[in-house]
């Protein structure tokens, strides 16, 4: 188990969009991914996010994710 500051939280606002919280405090449904690749790679391949939201999450999000992680690896 991780803490809430060492996840990335994907956030589902009231009108139906997908974001990257990384503020930790927007409102909305929230889902955390912890920041690692491997984590990232899991969440997608095992549907962990559409699970959490109870519906399909579109590729933008994971693309959005994935340069996150990207961004982090590089610094």
């Amino acid at each position: 188990m991780k803490s809430k500051k060492e996840m990335m939280r994907v956030l589902k606002t009231d009108d139906q969009h997908f974001l990257l919280d990384t503020t930790g405090k927007k409102n909305g449904r929230g889902a955390y991914v912890c920041f690692s690749k491997d984590c990232l790679n899991q969440a997608i391949k095992s549907k962990g996010l559409e699970r959490s939201f109870k519906q399909a999450i579109p590729a933008e999000v994971y693309e959005a994710m994935q340069k996150e992680m990207d961004t982090l690896d590089s610094k």
